[in-house]
């Protein structure tokens, strides 16, 4: 455990010590928002239920297919994007801490947030309101996400957020924004190879309220995970996963790839193992009532994927996930959903 522990001689962002201060700011912007809901013992947020990925619903939905399930776009203004015009900003929950996606550059003057995600959003801003900077930014932990939309503490989610039939049911979702799959964080001395049996008798780190969590329960629950696999460790942001590994307090992480990759740029002696185990797509939540904004959405995406979408990607993920974007570009979407 000692060897583990010392070997947090980090670079990426100044080693621990950098990490440290994002943790603080982390922290300091969350008690900024009014305590809603406790993550459960299992991982879970409250109202949340554990599914096995891809089992169809009686209303026929699939995980596989949860991702067109958003009604087609529409430019058209209605109450929700009305009442985002009376008060001159957009209000979006967002992550601070992920590298690359949506964080606090410490090196940056006035540690302004930046990442693929955060472009997106100042996208949205631009078309809804005129200027890309009309945003008021809430850092919303993973397992506050759904909370913090429904009670209307923002008016959209854009934080590397999962579409799964199992918040379909809570928040509505635009066409999908990026492709990416589930995978394995290790260091490079572990002996875990992969999302298989070298998990066996291994701490697991995932974030609350995680795609990630209840893959995992789900799979071992079912025994496609060994039984010994401990996956009782979760946090509420998914940079708290990576400093327990760099702390030898866990053996993995488990996370979407996207993130994975990032957090692996940021510590050399991290690496990811294994392929993808699953196929998801990151989408922008809203709040199932507000369908004119959901449409949207989706219109301001149609031009994004187009004109945006690749300059986003070159600028913050063409270092970690590599110059060829095709593997994280969502297929054309589909709009299943009544509008």
């Amino acid at each position: 455990m000692y060897a583990r522990r010392v070997r947090t001689s980090l670079r990426g962002w100044g080693g621990v010590g950098a990490m440290a201060v994002l943790c603080a700011l982390a922290l300091a912007f969350v008690l900024l928002l009014p305590r809603t809901q406790a993550p459960r013992e299992d991982g879970r947020a409250g109202g949340q239920r554990a599914a096995a990925a891809g089992q169809a619903r009686a209303d026929g939905c699939r995980d596989s297919e949860a991702q067109n399930r958003t009604p087609p776009p529409s430019g058209a203004d209605g109450q929700t994007i009305d009442a985002i015009k009376a008060k001159g900003k957009l209000v979006v929950g967002v992550d601070q801490n992920s590298y690359r996606w949506g964080y606090r550059n410490p090196n940056a003057e006035g540690a302004e947030l930046e990442g693929f995600d955060i472009d997106l959003v100042h996208r949205i801003a631009e078309d809804i309101l005129g200027d890309p900077n009309a945003v008021q930014f809430k850092a919303i932990p993973t397992s506050q996400r759904i909370t913090a939309i429904q009670e209307g503490r923002v008016d959209m989610v854009v934080r590397t957020m999962t579409i799964t039939c199992q918040r379909l049911d809570e928040v509505a979702f635009s066409a999908p924004y990026f492709k990416t799959g589930q995978q394995v964080l290790a260091p490079k001395s572990s002996s875990v190879r992969g999302y298989d049996g070298t998990l066996a008798h291994k701490k697991i780190c995932t974030a609350s309220g995680s795609t990630a969590y209840l893959k995992l329960k789900a799979d071992r629950d079912r025994g496609a995970l060994p039984a010994t696999a401990d996956i009782s460790t979760t946090v509420p942001n998914q940079l708290d996963c990576l400093v327990r590994l760099q702390l030898g307090e866990v053996d993995a992480v488990v996370t979407d790839g996207a993130l994975a990759a990032s957090q692996a740029a940021q510590d050399p002696t991290l690496r990811l193992v294994g392929k993808p185990f699953t196929t998801e797509y990151y989408g922008v939540a809203m709040k199932s009532t507000a369908l004119d904004l959901v449409r949207r959405v989706n219109r301001i995406l149609v031009g994004y994927r187009a004109d945006g979408w690749q300059a986003s990607y070159d600028r913050w993920l063409s270092a970690t996930l590599g110059k060829d974007s095709g593997p994280s570009k969502p297929p054309p979407p589909q709009y299943l959903q009544a509008g």
